[in-house]
């Protein structure tokens, strides 16, 4: 196995320049129109990045596209400026596009109509072949002996103009992504692994959206310590009032107000906006100057009548209750997910996969709750399938279940 070496370690050479050094950033119809031609007379796979401004803006848009392509060169595209980049995917054709971290960027690409007809993850490449470290920096150490910086990883993207030093990173970012690339999927080919990749790379680029979720107020850091029900009412109430602030103003809603000050709120249950300006997680001068903004969302959550009080407990979900109560609850169960375990952690060490690649445990947790009848393999294969198990995870694990699920 690869040592997963940084840039740091010696005999590791630091990736400072791009080899085309950096060039302006493309926003005009014109300049695009030449990145369309040169890609389209390119040859080879497409790298491609996406950055992001998560923790600046609300959402999650993309504000720099980064794309590479042997004979094309360098392209660092503005979706903000150009929101339709179809072109350059229909220039490029067919072939297959390289990212690392795929379901990270995918879906911000296909709002500019950049939609990938194949893909080759790196880091998901490096999870199937157990690389000890699967960032970006660290397999391009592992793979090419080179260093790549990251300190400009989390700045703000949405800003205008981009910094010569940020564009740089960015270019950086997709210039050896095609030469790691080849390095994985050698690696992969003599490991036997080449076509479960295959199958990890479609599923992770025909992932549908994910549903919403019910409740997000409740994902609110620091909820767990609001114990009664008015206090989780205040939490709603405070979670929805900087949503729409943050929403309309196009700010982080963190940035807003962070979750501890909603969670000191609950807990205090100030009547007053003085009362509230006197809780310290609102002294900072963003909160201050939108106090009564808060002090009036506040206001609604304690007029509220008991019965319209959100529940302690979250909306059920159609998922298993937590494995540490299923000895009690269903023993049979129990032994069935002790036994499912067994098998992955023992297929994981043969194969050299993370548990969690060689199978969801979500989907594994839901087979040994509410197994199919009868558990054959047959039967636990089509399960599985609907759970969106690949079919090389599929073939490892559904006759070993059936007969550990025989002896539980």
């Amino acid at each position: 196995m690869s040592s997963g070496v940084t840039q740091a370690d010696p005999g590791v050479v630091p990736l400072s320049e791009p080899a085309d050094g950096v060039g302006e950033v493309v926003s005009t119809p014109r300049s695009l129109d030449r990145v369309v031609t040169a890609f389209g007379a390119g040859s080879g796979p497409v790298a491609a990045d996406a950055e992001r401004a998560s923790g600046y803006r609300y959402g999650q848009a993309t504000y720099l596209v980064q794309l590479r392509r042997e004979g094309a060169g360098t392209a660092l595209l503005d979706p903000v400026t150009l929101p339709d980049l179809s072109a350059v995917a229909d220039a490029v054709g067919p072939v297959e596009w390289v990212l690392h971290a795929a379901s990270q960027d995918l879906p911000g690409l296909a709002e500019h109509g950049l939609r990938p007809p194949r893909i080759f993850d790196t880091e998901l490449a490096a999870r199937l072949l157990n690389l000890p470290r699967v960032g970006l920096a660290a397999v391009v150490a592992d793979t090419l002996g080179l260093g790549l910086a990251k300190e400009h990883s989390a700045v703000d993207w949405s800003t205008r103009p981009l910094p010569v030093d940020w564009l740089r990173y960015a270019a950086l970012d997709v210039e050896v992504l095609v030469e790691v690339r080849d390095v994985l999927a050698a690696r992969l080919e003599e490991a036997g692994k080449a076509e479960w990749a295959a199958q990890e790379f479609e599923h992770v680029r025909t992932l549908p959206p994910p549903a919403p979720r019910p409740d997000p107020w409740r994902r609110t850091s620091g909820t767990h310590t609001v114990k009664n029900r008015r206090g989780l009412a205040v939490v709603r109430a405070l979670w929805e009032a900087r949503d729409r602030n943050a929403r309309e103003r196009d700010v982080s809603p963190g940035r807003v107000l962070p979750d501890r000050a909603i969670v000191a709120a609950a807990r205090a249950m100030p009547r007053t906006a003085g009362q509230l300006a006197a809780v310290p997680e609102f002294a900072t001068k963003g909160a201050r100057r939108r106090i009564t903004t808060w002090q009036r969302a506040i206001d609604t959550a304690l007029a509220l009548p008991d019965a319209e009080l959100p529940a302690i407990r979250g909306p059920r979900t159609d998922g298993p209750p937590q494995p540490r109560t299923w000895a009690d609850r269903d023993p049979v169960a129990a032994r069935r997910l002790d036994a499912a375990r067994a098998i992955v952690a023992e297929l994981s060490d043969t194969h050299d996969v993370p548990a969690e690649n060689l199978l969801q445990p979500d989907a594994m947790r839901r087979l040994c709750w509410s197994p199919p009848e009868p558990a054959g393999a047959e039967e636990i294969a089509e399960f599985l399938r609907g759970r969106r198990a690949r079919e090389w995870q599929i073939g490892l694990v559904a006759e070993r279940f059936a007969r550990g699920f025989a002896d539980a």
